[in-house]
C-alpha cells in the first residue's frame, strides 16, 4: 500500500510539470489554433541559461528569476521577430516555423553547451523539512512552484488589464481591435509568457532527467497528452489534465507495462482522445457556420 501511495504522491509531482508544459501549448493554441511543437527545445534552452549562470557562481534562485525574465523576453522577442510575419500564413507554414524553431534550438544546445549529460541542482534538497514519507523534498518543492506560477497566471489573466486585453484578444481578436487592443502585441506577451512557464518546468524537471538538449522531448509529449485529455482550448482543463495524465503515467509504468513502455502512455492517450472526444474532458465543442 505504501509503495501504491508513493506512485501516486510521484505521479502528481511529474503531473504538476506535466501541466505546466500543457498550460504553455494552450495560450499559444488559445491566440494562434495552432500548436508550438518547439516548446519543449524552447524550455530545455532556458534550463540550459539557468545552469550556466550557476556555473558562473549565481545563487540558484537569482538564476531561476532571470531565467524566467530572460524567457519571457525571448518568447515576446521570437513572437515579434518569425512569427508575426507569418500570422496569416497557411497553416502548414505555420507547422514549419515551429518545426524549424525546434531543430534551431536543439541544434544550437547541442553546440554552445555539447551534448554531455550535465547534473542540475535543485533547491530542495534531501532531508529537508517539506520531506515526507512519500514525497522526496524535490517532489513536494516541484508541486509548490507550480501551483505558485499557477496562482501568479491566473491573477495576472483575472484581475490585471494586460491580462484581460490578452483574453479578449485570444476569444475575439476583431472585436478586441475595435475597442482599441493591440492584438498582435497581445500574442507576443503570450508568448513570452508560455516561454517563462515552460523555462520553470525545465528547471523543475531536470533535476530529474538531467540536462541535455533532448531532455523535454518526452516531457512535451506528455505535456500534448494533457493538454488534449484537458482541452486544448482549456487551461484549467489542460492542468486537470497534466496532473492525470502524471498518475496514470506510474501507475501503469509501475503495475501494468513497465517503465520501459511508460511513453507509450502518453501516446495511446492521444490517439485515444482524438479518436473518442476530441475537445477533451473539459473543452467546449465550436460551431462554425460556413
Amino acid at each position: 500500500m505504501e509503495a501504491f501511495l508513493h506512485q501516486i504522491f510521484s505521479g502528481l509531482a511529474n503531473g504538476g510539470i506535466y501541466a505546466s508544459v500543457a498550460l504553455a501549448l494552450v495560450m499559444i493554441y488559445q491566440s494562434t489554433h495552432h500548436i508550438n511543437f518547439a516548446q519543449g527545445e524552447m524550455a530545455m534552452f532556458s534550463t540550459f541559461i539557468a545552469w550556466w549562470m550557476m556555473q558562473a557562481g549565481m545563487p540558484y534562485w537569482v538564476a531561476f528569476f532571470l531565467t524566467i525574465a530572460i524567457s519571457f523576453a525571448g518568447g515576446l522577442i521570437i513572437q515579434r521577430t518569425i512569427l508575426k510575419p507569418v500570422e496569416k500564413a497557411p497553416v502548414l507554414t505555420n507547422v514549419i516555423v515551429f518545426i524549424g524553431l525546434l531543430v534551431i534550438f536543439n541544434s544550437v544546445a547541442g553546440w554552445v553547451f555539447d551534448h554531455t549529460i550535465k547534473p542540475f541542482p535543485t533547491p530542495f534538497p534531501k532531508g529537508s523539512f517539506i520531506e515526507s514519507r512519500y514525497f522526496s523534498a524535490h517532489e513536494v518543492g516541484t508541486v509548490l512552484v507550480m501551483l505558485c506560477v499557477l496562482a501568479v497566471l491566473f491573477s495576472f489573466l483575472r484581475f490585471t488589464p494586460i491580462g484581460l486585453a490578452m483574453r479578449a484578444a485570444a476569444q475575439n481578436p476583431e472585436s478586441a481591435r475595435l475597442v482599441g487592443i493591440r492584438v498582435s502585441w497581445m500574442l507576443g506577451i503570450g508568448w513570452g509568457l508560455a516561454a517563462a512557464i515552460g523555462a520553470v518546468a525545465g528547471m523543475m524537471v531536470a533535476p530529474i532527467v538531467f540536462l541535455d538538449p533532448n531532455m523535454m522531448s518526452g516531457i512535451l509529449l506528455y505535456g500534448f497528452a494533457a493538454a488534449l485529455l484537458g482541452g486544448i482550448d482549456n487551461p484549467w482543463g489542460a492542468v486537470i489534465g497534466g496532473f492525470i495524465v502524471g498518475v496514470l503515467e506510474n501507475l501503469l509504468g509501475a503495475y501494468v507495462i513497465g517503465t520501459e513502455l511508460k511513453l507509450s502512455v502518453a501516446l495511446v492517450l492521444i490517439v485515444t482522445t482524438l479518436t473518442l472526444k476530441p475537445n477533451g474532458l473539459f473543452g467546449k465543442a465550436v460551431v462554425t457556420r460556413v
